[in-house]
């Protein structure tokens, strides 16, 4: 479909031409559904549609092929594998902040950190999109972790998506994603990026705090490389796109992943009820090997 936008431009119109694709026709919106559910376990339920449709539009445009029908040609082809990758980064909400879900991080400074005595100890964000989640854990693991000069610590953050994982590694954001942090904590562990031609201030994460991460790319319905075991595992806001099937398999990974007394954090709108689990609730989203 062509569509023709007009503008005005120094007192003269301007007329723009974009091809926009037809609508997605609910057995391609299937063939996604299918083709995403077995890459990576997440369901794109029917009121999904039109986020899909959206989404896939868009790169459809920055592709510059014609519509649905040859966008689909591609994914199934042997030149398509890249893409497939883009398409689960273009479907998946890649929604993320600086101590996201702040009662987290309160039981992690109050309880957790002033009770863990001993020298190794292994964090893991499972889910940790463009690096706000890993970051704040190292952050709030160096303001309350006793003698943390002295410990080994490192947290493994892994993501399913390379764009947001290139986001993570460079450890850059904008002064807006950082309207929430005191004051002081972006001074110790930001800072300024020098050259910025842009009017919004780039900060950048401090060494320290970057030498605590490892990132690598993960795909949750895969195996896992990584030995573990983990004192603490983040896992939030990522199994509300899983069936009650997979999110059983992920609970039954994440105990063999834990130390005994280790803990698990989901997203406060997940919880695991209806999941048969072995681990002891101890708060909202918190639970306890």
């Amino acid at each position: 479909m062509l569509r023709v936008e007009q503008g005005m431009s120094r007192g003269r119109a301007v007329f723009r031409c974009s091809f926009q694709p037809a609508e997605l026709s609910e057995q391609q919106f299937q063939d996604v559904s299918r083709t995403v559910h077995r890459l990576c376990g997440i369901h794109l339920s029917r009121k999904k549609k039109a986020l899909v449709q959206a989404r896939l539009a868009k790169r459809i445009r920055k592709l510059g092929i014609a519509g649905f029908d040859e966008y689909f040609d591609l994914i199934h082809s042997r030149q398509g594998a890249r893409e497939l990758g883009c398409m689960v980064d273009a479907l998946t909400t890649n929604k993320t902040s600086f101590f996201r879900e702040a009662a987290h991080f309160d039981f992690l400074t109050e309880k957790i950190l002033p009770a863990l005595e001993k020298t190794r100890i292994r964090f893991w964000s499972a889910a940790c999109s463009s690096g706000q989640e890993p970051v704040s854990m190292a952050i709030a693991t160096r303001e309350h972790l006793p003698g943390i000069n002295n410990r080994d610590v490192r947290i493994l953050a892994t993501d399913i998506s390379v764009q947001m994982l290139a986001k993570a590694r460079q450890g850059r954001y904008p002064a807006c994603e950082m309207d929430g942090l005191p004051p002081a904590i972006r001074r110790r562990y930001f800072r300024p990026v020098a050259g910025q031609e842009d009017a919004q201030q780039i900060f950048s994460v401090r060494p320290e705090i970057r030498a605590m991460i490892h990132y690598a790319q993960l795909n949750l319905m895969h195996p896992w490389p990584m030995q573990g075991p983990f004192d603490v595992i983040f896992c939030r806001n990522v199994m509300i796109y899983f069936k009650r099937e997979t999110q059983q398999q992920l609970i039954d990974r994440f105990w063999d992943y834990l130390v005994p007394g280790g803990y698990l954090f989901v997203g406060h709108s997940e919880g695991l009820s209806g999941i048969s689990h072995q681990f002891r609730y101890i708060c909202p989203a918190t639970y306890r090997k």
